[in-house]
């Protein structure tokens, strides 16, 4: 198939990307940059364009082609969307909307999240946004069948990423070098909240088998592991594949957000919360789905990488200094916690 990513060098996307090319298929990622860490896959076809300056200017970069399979994975809102059924209204047999877990019911009324549950986020405007974005399409295809499929990822990470509660996502690293130094990890609430963690190979076999099925046309899935674990024994395992014992410290969530906004919607509306991912839709529709990588093996996967280049182990120094703020703040107010 003729396949178009919008985006398409990124955490998840990269993984898809080098699926898309191994199954076969003729894929052009539409991209203003080059990716610092993914490099797109031999056999893909780079087309340089900033889709923020607008339909026009895509269509000029796309000149007139058309795609079986187009992908945004850079739609934020709906003015996104708008500028996507505006350019590929017509000329594209399936598009697929890369929306996000997070935009499930916050906190949710049953433990077991499946497609069905209401779409509800009061606390995270990046997830009211993908809601919105979500019903634009779904609109669009009941009005004029325009083809859209809705793809829902939870916490998915690849080797350059270590997604803990309370880290950075930009570097990382810096909870591993708090680790390694013997100073306090901060894990959110009491750490028994259950969460779900997917690496990205394992998700791309669902994403990429869901390409060209006219069945998954007006649906939305979630694709994610079913390794269900507490935060505690996820920030345990890290402390053991970095060979340390950790000083854990928990903290409410709610304190943290105090400190820092963020934290309002990444943690309050999203992972203090538990979730378990029913994944029975997505299984009926791609069989093949199987996700094979634990988080034992992950992390493990993670680090090695990040171990292979000391310029991979980037530091962010003003949320350490947050971090050492509110647990200075917490041990004074607790000291025997």
């Amino acid at each position: 198939m003729k396949v178009l990513f919008i985006g398409g060098t990124g955490l998840i996307s990269s993984a898809c990307s080098e699926l898309a090319v191994q199954r076969g298929h003729d894929l052009t990622l539409l991209n203003r940059s080059q990716s610092e860490k993914y490099a797109p896959p031999a056999g893909a076809r780079l087309v340089r364009a900033d889709v923020q300056a607008g339909a026009e200017a895509v269509r000029s970069a796309l000149a007139g082609e058309e795609f079986d399979v187009v992908v945004d994975w850079i739609a934020y809102t709906p003015a996104d969307i708008e500028r996507d059924l505006a350019v590929f209204e017509g000329r594209c047999g399936q598009f697929l909307f890369i929306s996000s877990a997070s935009a499930y019911q916050k906190p949710p009324r049953h433990y077991r999240i499946t497609e069905e549950t209401p779409l509800d986020n009061p606390y995270w405007q990046y997830s009211r946004d993908k809601i919105a974005c979500e019903a634009r399409l779904m609109q669009a295809w009941q009005d004029r069948k325009f083809p859209a499929t809705v793809i829902r990822p939870s916490l998915t990470y690849g080797p350059t990423q270590i997604p803990l509660a309370v880290n950075s996502w930009q570097h990382p690293y810096t909870v591993i070098q708090r680790m390694k130094t013997r100073q306090p990890v901060i894990i959110p609430g009491d750490g028994t909240s259950l969460w779900v963690l997917t690496w990205n190979a394992d998700f791309a076999v669902g994403m990429v088998g869901l390409f060209g099925n006219p069945a998954a046309l007006g649906e939305a899935f979630h694709i994610t592991s079913e390794e269900v674990l507490t935060w505690n024994q996820i920030y345990a395992e890290t402390a053991r594949a970095v060979g340390v014992e950790a000083d854990f410290v928990h903290i409410p969530s709610d304190l943290l957000a105090a400190y820092d906004g963020h934290y309002t919607g990444s943690l309050i509306g999203d992972k203090a919360n538990s979730v378990i991912f029913d994944n029975s839709k997505i299984k009926r529709y791609v069989p093949e789905l199987n996700c094979k990588v634990t988080w034992s093996e992950g992390v493990r996967r993670s680090l090695a990488w990040f171990e292979g280049d000391p310029a991979r182990q980037t530091i962010d120094a003003a949320a350490n200094q947050r971090w050492d703020a509110v647990i200075a703040a917490y041990r004074r107010a607790f000291p025997n916690a």
